[in-house]
């Protein structure tokens, strides 16, 4: 899966299982509200430090009895990393 869609997979899982629009999570994850706007209806991407900086957000946001796209690779927490 490109990275471009997998950053809409995570928005709108993420907003359908709370019950709110990609915008309320656009702003808590970058603090505007039409960024996931963009991407879905005019086709944009975004460059890598930003796609870096929703996948933390989203790994560190999401919900726990929300199971994580499966076709998506989860980034790994610091916390598995340390000895």
């Amino acid at each position: 899966m490109k990275q471009r869609d997998a950053l809409i997979t995570l928005a709108t899982t993420l907003s359908a299982h709370r019950g709110v629009t990609h915008y309320a999570i656009s702003m808590r994850a970058l603090g505007k509200g039409d960024f996931f706007k963009k991407m879905i209806e005019c086709g944009w991407d975004c460059r890598t430090a930003t796609a870096e900086r929703l996948l933390a957000w989203f790994n560190e946001n999401w919900d726990r009895d929300l199971e994580w796209p499966r076709d998506i690779p989860r980034p790994s927490s610091k916390q598995e990393g340390a000895s």
